[in-house]
């Protein structure tokens, strides 16, 4: 892999307030430890993956899953000779967007935000990044480095059409050069967003009981994963198969992924960081036999776990939170701590306030909204 690949911290474009550069740690390095230390990292600890947290203390959360999607990322990015730091920063930072009860709660969000201009999580984790965090003296936001803005806004590709306003307002102010593909560090990220959650989301679906061993054998790559494990360790406890089937499950789709990026960067004609975003297409992919399979694995979770009755279930109740929370919040906007009475004050028209409220309940977690809903309308939920 030629080193011209790999974004260069010496090389970045800056951030949009000017600091001076660390002496010990790289721009980008910079850019993953300020991601870490924000509020909005910490609180995804309490945030739905796909079981709303109280359900269990064992399934992932946001967090969890954005600590795997890190790992597997920083892996891969070693693999092809890419900047580890920068993929890093993205994969943690790709979900700091997301509300209470994950697609529930965002899907909830967006139609109450509608009129107002929608709800994204992806562009929700710019403003986040840009104005919402606000720990340092000099600038809102975390300041993070043009490159780590731009993977975090375009790791799934580029943007293009009518932007969500949130993504537009950082844009406007500094251009992410939405109509091109981010980095091949922003697009390992996005890759193994989809190897972590294809995988977790197997191990959690088994052990809420919504399916078993016996019915994810008849998946592809999975049942030839169960079959290694049987032949090298028979007699091996339920637990202990399950979890070796699915690490290896985890490592099929990684080798691809790096073997398959490999071929397609040398394959490419690029020769820079900057040819890589001019390409018109990803660099970083499965293989098409591969994604073949995986499409069937994410068929076989979409409806026996997403859309298993008793998800669903839960999904209604939780999502009746956020619809109740949003219409107290915009006619009493006061009810919000202190701390966000400036911004109120501040709001200029009816869209701007609910735009402050909408920032508000996004960066609830799951136990406080659920909390801030009982206090507020006298109903508990689950």
């Amino acid at each position: 892999m030629r080193e011209g690949f790999a974004s260069d911290p010496g090389r970045a474009r800056g951030r949009l307030v000017p600091e001076e550069e660390s002496s010990f740690r790289s721009c980008f390095q910079r850019d993953r430890d300020r991601i870490i230390h924000a509020s909005a990292f910490r609180r995804l600890k309490h945030k739905t993956q796909v079981f709303v947290e109280h359900e269990g203390d064992s399934y992932r959360t946001r967090l969890t899953h954005s600590i795997e999607v890190a790992q597997v990322a920083r892996t891969i990015a070693g693999a092809l000779g890419l900047n580890p730091e920068l993929t890093e920063a993205v994969a943690l930072a790709h979900d700091l967007g997301h509300t209470p009860f994950g697609h529930t709660g965002e899907d909830a969000l967006h139609a109450l935000m509608e009129p107002y201009g929608g709800f994204d999580h992806n562009a929700q984790a710019i403003r986040i990044v840009t104005k919402l965090e606000r720990h340092y003296a000099e600038f809102d936001g975390c300041n993070l480095t043009w490159e780590c803005l731009e993977g975090i806004a375009k790791h799934n590709g580029p943007v293009t059409g009518d932007l969500p306003w949130a993504l537009a307002e950082c844009n406007h102010g500094f251009d992410l050069e939405l109509h091109t593909h981010a980095s091949a560090e922003a697009q390992v990220a996005a890759l193994s967003d989809d190897i972590a959650y294809n995988n977790h989301d197997l191990l959690d679906g088994l052990r809420a009981g919504l399916f078993t061993d016996e019915e994810i054998c008849q998946l592809p790559i999975v049942v030839d994963c169960y079959a290694e494990v049987d032949r090298k360790y028979p007699g091996l406890d339920a637990y202990r198969r399950r979890h070796e089937a699915l690490r290896r499950v985890f490592g099929v789709m990684v080798a691809d992924v790096i073997d398959t990026s490999r071929d397609l960067i040398a394959g490419s004609g690029a020769e820079t960081v900057e040819d890589i975003r001019d390409l018109g297409y990803p660099v970083i992919q499965f293989s098409a036999g591969l994604w073949t399979q995986l499409k069937e694995i994410r068929a076989f979770l979409f409806s026996q776990m997403y859309r298993a009755p008793s998800v669903m279930k839960v999904r209604a109740e939780v999502g009746k939170v956020v619809e109740d929370l949003f219409p107290i919040y915009l006619s009493d906007p006061r009810q919000m701590p202190r701390h966000w009475h400036s911004d109120i004050e501040a709001a200029v028209d009816e869209t701007g306030l609910a735009r402050i409220v909408s920032d508000y309940i996004a960066g609830m977690t799951d136990r406080f909204a659920l909390q801030d809903h009982a206090r507020l309308t006298g109903q508990a939920v689950g």
